[in-house]
């Protein structure tokens, strides 16, 4: 088992390029099985999730090849067949049930397990069953074996009781190919949705509204091969900007969309953060007094609920009390306990984390809970007083790419151990 062991760092100085989007990659690599033809995806980040979507494909049949260099994926879908999704694939990752809308729009037929992941809560999968069963889809589920089978996919109105995400994104791939016109209400508006419909609409798809909450799809007998560029990831790039502020460090941050930005910039401000904006990078900085602030995750455009656990680490050294309110995951305050283990005062009341800020953190032995409860302690440990050792660290790699070397060249001292 590999184990980050961080010391207190001088400030974190410099510029960093971010990477390509986890959460927008993961479902274009499942709408790649929509077509025959050859797809290339650039700007992709070398992340453990995307290794094994790409093995997931393979097993189907698919040829992939993955330039680390060039951060480029080659997927040639020509020669899969529709056999059931290996559940010890399938368990490592929620993002592995977006197979499931492409399946089902290609071959009217898919056989997939409950998808695994980070456990921060309870994320069913019934939305995107509904929506499979408003295009005329039959479900059946046994022993947390789901059958999704389909004499032709049409179109329907769909109203979704949530906006979820992966719910979305599901639905719009299965009605890529359906016969009619599909659409979609209160549906997620993040910029990952927008990024998928805009390759599939490359891919000769008709997919309009993507990045507001009614999403019309009008089906087409057959989609082509295509090639686009994955938009930054800007949950990564929002933990950067921590990582300057926590450290009282300067940064460049290079690669961004500033508008996928807004709610930490906001709350960055109202913390007393010097934040300038350029047309593709951000730099944040802060020589000013910290001020405590509250926070509440709401889906986009609101504070994202993947930034939370980050800003917690900020919180918690920030003078003056600041509350979190939790409102997407139930389960995802696991990293309190670890925070508090170094020294911080942070109490979880219901929905609620109430963060007191204390003067210094203590380095001390903790581990990575889920993938952002480990970037933000990370955080935690630039700033702490000697030596902090993470366990767990499999949970972070499936959302930073080399998130060691980038900290290190930024002046962090951190380096990754085998137990």
């Amino acid at each position: 088992m590999e184990k980050f062991i961080i010391e207190k760092s001088s400030p974190l100085k410099g510029e960093i390029t971010i990477d390509g989007a986890k959460n927008a990659v993961l479902p274009i690599i499942a709408s790649t099985i929509l077509t025959g033809e050859k797809c290339i995806i650039e700007n992709a980040p070398f992340l453990k999730d995307v290794e094994i979507m790409l093995k997931i494909l393979e097993v189907l049949g698919a040829k992939t090849s993955f330039c680390e260099k060039e951060k480029r994926i080659a997927i040639d879908c020509r020669k899969i067949s529709n056999v059931p999704l290996p559940y010890e694939l399938v368990k490592k990752l929620r993002a592995s049930f977006l197979f499931a809308g492409p399946l089902l729009s290609r071959f009217g037929k898919v056989n997939i397990q409950m998808p695994g992941g980070c456990p921060i809560g309870i994320r069913p999968v019934d939305l995107h069953l509904k929506g499979f069963s408003m295009l005329g889809a039959k479900i059946k589920q046994e022993h947390g074996n789901i059958e999704i089978i389909s004499q032709g996919v049409k179109g329907n109105n769909i109203y979704l009781d949530f906006p979820s995400v992966g719910a979305t994104e599901n639905i719009i791939m299965a009605a890529v190919l359906a016969e009619g016109e599909t659409n979609i209400s209160n549906c997620s508006v993040e910029p990952e949705i927008v990024d998928l419909a805009e390759f599939l609409n490359k891919m000769g798809a008709y997919i309009y509204g993507a990045g507001t909450d009614s999403i019309k799809i009008i089906g087409v007998p057959e989609v082509y091969g295509a090639v686009h560029s994955i938009i930054p990831d800007r949950i990564e790039a929002g933990t950067f900007m921590i990582g300057a502020v926590i450290t009282k460090g300067d940064l460049i941050i290079k690669n961004i969309i500033c508008d996928h930005l807004r709610p930490v910039i906001a709350k960055l401000k109202d913390m007393n953060v010097d934040v300038e904006e350029n047309e593709n990078s951000i730099r944040v900085h802060s020589e000013n007094e910290l001020i405590n602030t509250d926070v509440k995750t709401l889906p986009f455009p609101g504070f994202p609920t993947d930034m939370q656990a980050q800003f917690m680490s900020l919180m918690a050294v920030t003078k003056g009390t600041g509350i979190i309110n939790e409102t997407i995951f139930e389960n995802r305050f696991m990293h309190v306990g670890e925070l508090n283990r170094m020294g911080a005062d942070i109490k979880v009341e219901s929905k609620s984390a109430i963060i007191k800020g204390v003067p210094k953190l203590t380095g001390t032995q903790v581990k990575a809970t889920d993938l952002r409860a480990g970037a933000a302690l990370i955080l935690s440990a630039l700033v702490a007083e000697g030596e902090t050792e993470i366990s767990d660290i499999y949970h972070i790699e499936r959302g930073y790419c080399n998130i060691e070397e980038k900290i290190r060249k930024l002046g962090g001292k951190i380096k990754k151990t085998e137990e």
